[in-house]
Parts: C-alpha cells; sequence; structure tokens
C-alpha cells in the first residue's frame, strides 16, 4: 500500500502562486507514476498533469499548460505541482495520485491506483 499526503492549498488571488506537494509512504519502492487531478464541486474529478516514474515524461491538461508545472523528487518521494497565473476557474480540490507502471505515455488516461484525500484551492477574482 502506499499513501499520498497533499499540502499546499490555500486561498490566493487571481494572478498568483501556489505549490502543492504531496508525499507517499509506505511501499514506495519501485516505479511509479504521478499525477495531479482536480475536482470542482458538482463536476467529475478531471485531469491536471503527470510525470512518469522516471521523469522524462510529462502531461498537462490544456487549461493548465504553461502555467502548471509538475515535478518529482524521487529521494523525498515527493511530487510538486507549481501552479502559476492562477484563474478562478482553477478553484477546486487538488488530488495526488500514484500508478505502479514503466509506462510512461498514456499518463492522463491511467487507472491510479492510489490517492490521496486532497487540499482545497480557492482562486478569488
Amino acid at each position: 500500500q502506499v499513501q499520498l499526503v497533499e499540502s499546499g492549498g490555500g486561498l490566493v488571488e487571481a494572478g498568483g502562486s501556489l505549490r502543492l506537494s504531496c508525499v507517499a509512504s509506505g511501499r514506495t519502492f519501485g516505479p511509479y507514476a504521478m499525477a495531479w487531478f482536480r475536482q470542482i464541486l458538482g463536476k467529475e474529478r478531471e485531469f491536471v498533469a503527470a510525470l512518469s516514474w522516471n521523469g522524462g515524461n510529462t502531461e498537462y491538461s490544456d487549461s493548465v499548460k504553461g502555467r502548471f508545472t509538475i515535478s518529482r523528487d524521487n529521494a523525498k518521494t515527493t511530487v510538486y505541482l507549481q501552479m502559476s497565473s492562477l484563474k478562478p476557474e482553477d478553484t477546486a480540490v487538488y488530488y495526488c495520485a500514484a500508478d505502479r507502471t514503466v509506462v510512461t505515455g498514456g499518463l492522463r488516461t491511467r487507472e491510479y491506483d492510489y490517492w490521496g484525500q486532497g487540499t482545497q484551492v480557492t482562486v478569488s477574482s
């Protein structure tokens, strides 16, 4: 089992920045693709960004491309989501996810095995 804990959410003005962190613990040995999803109240959860186990591939949704950056620190078993130029429509609960795989492509459509509890991001206009 892998446990994921997100942090870094909060309230920020439009145009501002936040960095989300996701710390993994448990059976973290081995290759894991990592991803961020978000869920806006009343809507389905949507893909935001993903990073392959070796860092060689990143994928972003069109709505965040150029504004958000996903990265990882394997030594700390942590994945980050740097969010810049935030917009009110980015307001959502952000979830971290992990999937044990060496596949580096198609990350946005994978079935992720492990999920965090989520962290709220609110962007005021």
